[in-house]
C-alpha cells in the first residue's frame, strides 16, 4: 500500500505547488496552461483507446457503464462532494471543477487500476510509484488553473486506489492480460472524454465523465460471458 500512500502525497504536494503558482501567473497564461494540459489528456486518452483488440467491447462497456453510472448519479455524487468542500473551505470559484476533473483525471487513468492491482497481487508498488511523480506534476498544472480543489482530489483517489489493492486478492482469479488490456482501452475512453471538457469542445456541455466509471470495470464480465456463448456456437 505504499504506492498508495505516495501518489497521495504526490497529489497534495503537486497541488500546493500550483496553488503557489497560481497567484503569480497570469490570467492569460493560466488559460494557455491548462488548455495545453487538456491537449495532453486528450492525446494519452486516444493513445490508449486504440489499443483495443474488440470494437464491440469497447462500445457494449462504455453504452452499459454510463447507464449504471447514471442510474447511480456518480457525477452528481462527487459533484456534491467538491461544493460542500468548497464551502466549508471558503474556496474560491473552480474549487469544485479542479476537484471533479482532478478526481476524474487520476483514477480513470489505466495506471491506477493496474497501478493498485498490482499492489494487491503482489506488493509492487512500482507502476504506483511513476504513476504518482505523473500526478504530481499534472496537480501542479491543474492547481495553478483551479486552484485548491486539486489537492482535496488525493482523497478519493486514496480510497479508489486503496479499495482496488485490497480487492485485488478476490478478483485476481477473474482477470488475465485480456481483460487487463481491455479495463485500460475503455478507460482511454473516458480520458478522452475528460480532454473533451477540459477543452470545451462541447461549447459550454459537459461530458458526465464520472457517470461512464462502471465501464472500467465491465470487461471482468463482458469477456467471460462473451467467450462462454462463442462455445455454445461452435
Amino acid at each position: 500500500m505504499i504506492g498508495v500512500l505516495v501518489n497521495f502525497l504526490g497529489v497534495v504536494l503537486g497541488g500546493f505547488v500550483g496553488c503557489l503558482l497560481k497567484n503569480g501567473m497570469s490570467e492569460k497564461i493560466n488559460f494557455a496552461v491548462s488548455k495545453g494540459v487538456a491537449l495532453c489528456v486528450l492525446v494519452i486518452g486516444i493513445m490508449g483507446a486504440i489499443t483495443t483488440s474488440d470494437q464491440l467491447l469497447m462500445i457494449v462497456c462504455i453504452v452499459v457503464g454510463t447507464l449504471i453510472g447514471e442510474l447511480i448519479g456518480i457525477e452528481k455524487g462527487i459533484e456534491k462532494m467538491g461544493d460542500f468542500a468548497q464551502r466549508k473551505l471558503h474556496g474560491q470559484g473552480g474549487f469544485s471543477e479542479g476537484f471533479v476533473s482532478a478526481t476524474l483525471l487520476f483514477c480513470v487513468g489505466s495506471m491506477a487500476v493496474v497501478g493498485s492491482l498490482d499492489a494487491g497481487f503482489s506488493n509492487d508498488s512500482s507502476t504506483l510509484l511513476a504513476k504518482s511523480a505523473l500526478d504530481a506534476v499534472s496537480a501542479v498544472m491543474f492547481a495553478s488553473s483551479f486552484g485548491a480543489g486539486v489537492m482535496l482530489s488525493a482523497v478519493p483517489l486514496t480510497i479508489y486506489q486503496g479499495a482496488i489493492a485490497l480487492l485485488a486478492v478476490w478478483i485476481k482469479p477473474y482477470l488475465g492480460p485480456e481483460i487487463i488490456g481491455e479495463m485500460k482501452a475503455v478507460g482511454s475512453v473516458l480520458i478522452i472524454a475528460l480532454g473533451i471538457n477540459l477543452l470545451d469542445l462541447m461549447n459550454g456541455k459537459k461530458l458526465r465523465v464520472a457517470n461512464m466509471l462502471p465501464s472500467m470495470f465491465l470487461p471482468i464480465a463482458y469477456i467471460p460471458v462473451y467467450n462462454w456463448i462463442m462455445s455454445l456456437v461452435k
